[in-house]
């Protein structure tokens, strides 16, 4: 399955008051969001706290979702980690499950070679069938996946996407013209969707779409159809939204942000903690000044 589809939303994982799991409000959300404009689901990433997250609630995350949308929504699991052994075990027990992908990481604080990367994607890719979705990230991984690198894991049958956070539009544009046309670029970053579709890219792996999600649909249609105009005014008029869910570290700007939408997503876990006074008034300034409440 190699059409994840445009809008895939990094789901937050709701918890309890005592930071536990709160299953049944992840099933809520998961319908939520399905139904407000996103294509798909990716389980257990970065937005989804998937550092302070236990393998066992990865997996009954994985599950609930699937039970609950996997019938018309994508379901990409997180499994990658910065130790591959650990990355092969979860990535095939999440494709046990029945979830319709999967996106890793590029391993963090290791700080790999290219070729350690190299290495480390292709032996997850040889351990599945599932189509995998790389992940690169460097802001919080600290090391930089390079174009050649993405070109020859684009060789791999199952590897068919990446997630492209790094920032950096050269670095994109390398990618897409370096790889082959099936090879989907999605943006990692809400901010860049639209400069990244002009580029080629096929759709954004989206924080803002917990609350923007039918938009960030109308700005891709907008595009595809030749609309530019269109595409334009709603990418300008979704920035300053963009811009403050990252106000503080993300996912706590963006959990705070579904809680004021009325559901139940409850605290981050540590080290993250709660925004700011502040940051929660500039959050609900920008959510009211752009109509989401």
């Amino acid at each position: 399955m190699k059409n994840f589809g445009r809008v895939l939303t990094a789901m937050v994982t709701p918890f309890n008051a005592d930071y536990s799991v709160n299953y049944s409000e992840v099933a809520n959300l998961a319908n939520y969001l399905v139904n407000n404009g996103s294509d798909g689901l990716v389980v257990a990433g970065s937005t989804g706290e998937a550092a302070t997250l236990t393998r066992d609630e990865k997996l009954t995350l994985f599950k609930i979702v699937m039970e609950t949308v996997g019938d018309k929504a994508t379901v990409i699991a997180g499994t990658g980690s910065n130790d591959t052994r650990a990355s092969i075990a979860l990535t095939e027990e999440a494709e046990k499950i029945g979830v319709h992908g999967a996106m890793l990481v590029g391993p963090y604080y290791n700080k790999p070679p290219q070729e350690g990367y190299y290495q480390h994607f292709k032996a997850i890719a040889e351990s599945t069938s599932l189509p995998l979705i790389v992940y690169n990230v460097p802001g919080r991984t600290a090391s930089n996946i390079l174009p050649a690198t993405i070109a020859r894991l684009a060789e791999i049958d199952n590897i068919v996407a990446i997630k492209e956070a790094s920032g950096n539009l050269e670095q994109v544009s390398e990618i897409i013209r370096t790889t082959p046309n099936d090879f989907l670029v999605y943006s990692g970053d809400d901010g860049l969707t639209l400069p990244i579709l002009s580029l080629g890219g096929c759709g954004v792996i989206s924080v803002a779409a917990h609350v923007v999600g039918k938009r960030m649909q109308e700005m891709i249609t907008a595009f595809l159809a030749g609309d530019m105009n269109k595409a334009q005014a709603l990418h300008l008029e979704l920035m300053p939204f963009f811009k403050v869910i990252f106000v503080t570290t993300n996912p706590i700007p963006i959990k705070k942000a579904v809680n004021i939408l009325g559901i139940n997503a409850g605290p981050v876990r540590l080290p993250l903690i709660p925004p700011t006074v502040s940051e929660e008034e500039q959050l609900k300034k920008v959510m009211q000044s752009i109509g989401a409440i």
